[in-house]
């Protein structure tokens, strides 16, 4: 599980800095858009790499949770 959570934790680091790259870029939003996608799936292959060599599977459901964790990380909170 130790292993899990050291991945999840680069994976989510990783993400953080691309997106934070890519949004602090001066492009267009269309090539943003196009560059946070592209960087997205290479992540996920990446992940699914490491995970397929430590034996390790995870469900869809798995990874739609991962991904609403980090959109709450990324979005402003409340300010009420």
């Amino acid at each position: 599980m130790k292993t899990l959570q050291t991945l999840t934790g680069f994976v989510l680091g990783a993400a953080v800095g691309a997106v934070a790259g890519l949004l602090l870029a001066p492009e267009k939003g269309e090539e943003t858009r196009k560059k946070l996608l592209d960087k997205g799936k290479k992540i996920a292959d990446k992940v699914n790499e490491t995970l397929k060599d430590k034996g390790i599977s995870l469900s869809i459901k798995d990874l739609e949770n991962i991904a609403d964790d980090i959109a709450d990380e990324l979005s402003p909170e409340d300010a009420d």
